[in-house]
């Protein structure tokens, strides 16, 4: 099947079940998705689209099988995901959309820049594509890399309304490899998404069957003492924190999945012994952080973000929701598991890579599930009496700490304090405010600081390209992430989008810093349209452009911006249910 190509309605997982069985896929890969075909090298297979030939993307409802059971999905051309789109860096591109829902949809090209006409959010860039029309997108390609595309339009994302987006350099690449994979992570839920929205608005914590237990509080008096532990329990309280809150939608109702399929069908992405392999990782889940690893392959990162870096040599990486990850990995005569565990520990997706049809490789289990620590409550002061902020930031009676004895959860390996929260506590939009905020670029991710092998963080990176702006900084924004769980209100200054009248406005031509605090107990993938994000993380001019950055809790980041491209932006976290319950605001540039 051609990428530009309307398919034909035909069964996915029933295909494959045949051509395991048979050994047909090889013979017809065409008939796959692109990014689940076998590619005879580098170059892809005969039939790729050429430079300037238009794209036609249909937007239909299918039935989708996973693992077993049938579901009701939002395809493009009838997959999920929906077809890999490659373009050509420099070309002028042509994509048609033909939307045959009975509601209005929209494309938008995460991580592209272009005018902002063409960058699909309904209500702040064009007005979304009504049922039974078509809007066709026309833009220059300015960039290269691995991206993705999605609807923007309610959440029709986690029906299945997104798809890979590969640019093909006009010049050769720093890195060499011989074929290429595109790895897609996701998470699908047979629930009507609305529905989930609806119990977490009444139950914050609906999804989460993880929480700790009187046993645990035994266990963890008798490790760290009855006061200490007593005392951390009644912190979460008062925060309003459940530290086993690590995701609000679980493996309870989710099923990961990588290219489309579930861990029982098992995506196998083949190639020859000896070959250089390049995996082109994206976090298209809605909701849900992974943590990915192939037991026995290092992985060596060159891009972040379709952006090439320093390469980096891991065992594991975090994937944050929306961020795309490539590497290179040289494996051997044998199977490996590409293993994408959920950050809550309740689940996983799972794919092979194998050098014959038919192989697999153990699976690893799951392992014990992290909790929230009260650095991510940004109370801990090691070595320093503190006290534990209630909403209005007055000190908990109790709750001081003296000497060399912190509290349960506070130990070595976090990033240094940089600063103090102001006395804003930004109102009841807003459950909790850490004292404390901190440099958490040189964490690996909650859960990962004691797995005993190299894991991947935000300050291994750094650019390769000579082109970072010097320019001094004209201005600085700063911003809070903001959220109630028992509520689950989210927003940015203790505000829903709904609530607020005006967008953030960025002078055109500027060179800007935009700080960001989490006052939340949780990560948020902050994506901004439009304009480069350069993470701030101490390696001066080689600092990495990234288009989305994940803000862990009680840290303090920034990101300097050259604010370049006029027009009407989105900023918002990307966990698809934040963002729908208003962590979302529109910057324009002017």
């Amino acid at each position: 099947m051609r990428d530009d190509h309307r398919p034909a309605p035909e069964s996915r997982r029933r295909f494959l079940q045949l051509a395991a069985g048979t050994g047909f896929a090889l013979a017809c890969g065409s008939l796959l998705p692109a990014y689940a075909r076998e590619p005879e090298d580098r170059d892809g297979t005969p039939g790729r689209r050429r430079p300037g030939d238009p794209i036609d993307l249909f937007v239909r409802r299918i039935d989708l099988d996973v693992d077993g059971r049938t579901g009701r999905a939002i395809a493009v051309n009838g997959q999920v995901p929906g077809p890999l789109i490659r373009l050509h860096e420099r070309e002028d591109v042509t994509i048609r959309v033909h939307n045959e829902l009975d509601e209005s949809t929209s494309i938008h090209g995460h991580g592209l820049i272009l005018p902002f006409e063409m960058d699909g959010v309904p209500g702040v860039a064009f007005p979304g594509i009504a049922p039974g029309e078509t809007f066709t997108y026309r833009f220059p390609v300015r960039q290269s890399g691995t991206y993705w595309y999605h609807s923007h339009s309610g959440l029709q994302e986690q029906l299945g309304h997104f798809g890979p987006l590969v640019i093909e350099p006009s010049g050769p690449e720093p890195f060499a490899y011989d074929r290429d994979h595109v790895i897609i992570v996701s998470d699908w839920t047979f629930e009507d998404p609305y529905r989930v929205l609806a119990r977490l608005k009444k139950m914050g914590s609906y999804y989460n069957f993880q929480k700790r237990t009187v046993g645990d509080f035994f266990r963890d008096a008798a490790r760290d003492g009855l006061g200490n532990t007593a005392r951390e329990r009644l912190a979460c309280k008062r925060m309003r924190m459940d530290p086993t809150d690590i995701a609000d939608i679980t493996g309870a109702t989710y099923t990961y999945l990588i290219n489309g399929l579930g861990p029982e069908d098992n995506w196998t992405g083949l190639f020859r012994p000896g070959e250089r392999i390049r995996l082109r990782i994206i976090n298209a889940a809605t909701q849900s952080y992974f943590n990915f690893r192939i037991p026995g392959l290092p992985m060596t990162v060159v891009q972040a973000d379709g952006q090439n870096v320093e390469p980096v040599v891991v065992a594991e990486m975090q994937l944050p929701v929306a961020e795309t990850w490539d590497v290179i990995v040289e494996p051997e005569d044998r199977a490996y598991t590409l293993f994408a565990e959920s950050m809550d520990r309740s689940g996983f997706a799972r794919g092979t890579l194998a050098p014959r049809a038919g192989m697999t490789a153990p699976v690893p289990p799951l392992r014990t599930r992290p909790v929230r620590t009260m650095v991510d409550m940004g109370m801990e002061m090691d070595g320093m009496a503190m006290a534990a902020p209630d909403r209005a930031g007055s000190a908990m009676p109790g709750m001081a700490m003296t000497g060399d004895r912190p509290l349960p959860g506070m130990g070595a390996g976090h990033g240094p304090v940089v600063g103090r929260h102001g006395p804003d506590d930004h109102g009841p939009g807003n459950a909790s405010v850490p004292t404390l905020l901190r440099n958490r670029l040189g964490e690996p991710g909650i859960g990962l600081a004691d797995v005993g092998h190299r894991v991947l963080v935000y300050t291994d990176l750094r650019r390769l390209d000579a082109d970072f702006d010097a320019r001094p900084v004209d201005r600085e924004i700063e911003l809070h992430l903001t959220g109630n769980m028992e509520r689950y209100i989210w927003g940015f200054d203790g505000r829903k989008f709904s609530e607020t009248d005006h967008p953030i406005r960025f002078r055109h031509g500027e060179r800007l810093r935009l700080v960001m605090i989490n006052d939340t107990m949780m990560e948020h993938p902050i994506h901004l349209h439009g304009m480069w994000m350069e993470l701030e993380n101490g390696h001066g001019d080689r600092i990495p452009r990234k288009h989305t950055v994940s803000v862990k809790p009680a840290e303090r980041l920034s990101v300097l911006i050259s604010v370049d491209a006029p027009g009407r932006w989105a900023l918002h976290c990307h966990l698809l249910y934040h963002m729908d319950a208003g962590m979302f605001r529109v910057v324009k540039v002017s």
